[in-house]
């Protein structure tokens, strides 16, 4: 009889302590969500594109709103951290944001562009970028999870949001360089072979820095200050350029890291290192 009455917790009130209501923090969560929302408006404006009628403005809509996206991922990590609110909640909003944003916009983005001229493949190159993304993000998420000590400091794989980057920025510099032509012509055909070279850097092993640590209010060298101040020069007088400069930049960086100097590495990721020799 007493296996057909009710467990004793059962019948008990819901408690702050036992109750399955999800607490979140509002700030860094709010820049998740700005994320996650010009990924969607970045989204409405590809569909208002139109190939034949030689218009970009809805393209560079859309590239605007993606780096919009972009700007809010930099921060929600860094709010998160400053104020130490992380959270497992923010760590999985954040990924489901990175596929709209990151995955999805840049995918369909270039589908719109040029994909979308080759019936029987030209979807394949999206879908390959679109699953690596994912891959790449559950990953990441798998290693935050299991503490992963080999990881510290270092992103397994080129990021999402950095693909993202570099596909925007390319095409952006692509629309420039093609302005008074009104097409891109055959420059066009650089963005699906990106796509499928980002789609294996996001699930290689090559490992690239994260710069999560960077304390921009501690002393630095006069070399730092002189490169970061020539850089924010150079993204005023022509950003296109220079904002594609960067994200291939980081890309080529990554895959020469093993070779580089740990001097020279120190100079550039003079957090990192300090942190890793400190732990060592």
């Amino acid at each position: 009889m007493r296996a057909l009455l009710p467990n004793e917790n059962e019948l008990k009130p819901p408690t702050p302590d036992n109750d399955d209501r999800v607490k979140i923090y509002l700030l860094p969560n709010l820049f998740t969500a700005g994320n996650l929302a010009c990924g969607f408006f970045a989204l409405t404006w590809m569909f208002k594109y139109d190939a034949t009628s030689l218009d970009f403005e809805p393209i560079r809509r859309a590239i605007w709103l993606i780096l919009a996206a972009f700007a809010f991922d930099f921060f929600d990590g860094r709010v998160a951290r400053v104020t130490k609110k992380e959270s497992p909640f923010g760590r999985e909003f954040d990924s489901l944001a990175d596929i709209v944003s990151f995955g999805v916009a840049p995918a369909f983005l270039v589908y719109r562009i040029v994909l979308q001229e080759f019936v029987q493949t030209g979807w394949m190159v999206a879908a390959i970028y679109l699953v690596c993304g994912g891959i790449r993000l559950a990953r990441f998420n798998l290693l935050e999870q299991m503490g992963s000590k080999k990881s510290h400091g270092d992103f397994v794989g080129f990021p999402i949001p950095s693909a993202a980057g570099l596909v925007v920025s390319v095409t952006m510099l692509m629309m420039s360089l093609q302005e008074h032509e009104r097409h891109l012509g055959n420059w066009r055909f650089v963005l699906p072979a990106l796509m499928l070279i980002l789609s294996w850097m996001m699930v290689s092993n090559v490992r690239f820095p994260t710069f999560k640590t960077v304390e921009w209010t501690l002393q630095k060298s006069v070399a730092a200050f002189a490169a970061v101040t020539v850089m924010a020069m150079l993204l005023m007088a022509n950003f296109e350029v220079t904002l594609a400069f960067l994200f291939i930049a980081y890309l080529l960086y990554g895959l020469a890291r093993p070779w580089v100097s740990k001097r020279w590495r120190r100079e550039i990721e003079e957090e990192e290192a300090d942190e890793d020799s400190a732990e060592n």
